[in-house]
């Protein structure tokens, strides 16, 4: 087996863990509403604090992977040379390996948003968190749909026996 390929079978492996904790988080997290008395009380409630901290990284851990790491190995698996971030999203999307390119940049700000601004403002963060959290389905459905597209190919490589 090459190490291309070997290195997709890892990053599905990776990518379908990083789904299920992601979704697991976002079902306890947003089991009540969120808003900005609630981001106050997170001085408080260290629980709380960590469950929104894992929130954040496991978003921002799946868009990694899934973008910056599983789209330019499947990018190179199929002879493709990666470029910048934004092309390989555009050509993704332009072959229907993902539902939407500016999406994925609007659910990259987000992260970057809720990474950055909450500290300063709790009404910024609550407003962030829940656009997150509504963005949750398009980065599984994204992440699944690249999960599909390399399974499909390495399900049609033949290994070279050495």
């Amino acid at each position: 087996m090459s190490d291309a390929t070997e290195r997709l079978r890892h990053l599905c492996e990776v990518v379908t863990l990083e789904i299920q904790h992601l979704l697991v988080t976002d079902g306890r997290l947003f089991a009540q509403p969120f808003d900005a008395q609630r981001v106050m009380g997170l001085a408080h409630d260290p629980t709380e604090s960590e469950k929104l901290d894992a929130f954040v990284a496991r978003f921002g851990r799946l868009q990694d992977t899934t973008g910056d790491k599983l789209l330019p190995a499947l990018l190179r698996f199929v002879g493709q040379m990666p470029g910048p971030v934004i092309d390989n999203l555009n050509l993704a999307e332009k072959w229907g390996w993902l539902p939407s390119a500016s999406a994925w940049l609007d659910m990259r700000q987000m992260r970057n948003k809720m990474v950055h601004e909450y500290i300063r403002d709790p009404a910024v963060l609550s407003d962030a968190l829940n656009t997150a959290h509504e963005q949750v389905p398009m980065l599984v459905t994204s992440a699944q749909r690249l999960l599909l597209q390399t399974q499909q190919r390495l399900q049609g490589h033949k290994p070279t026996s050495t």
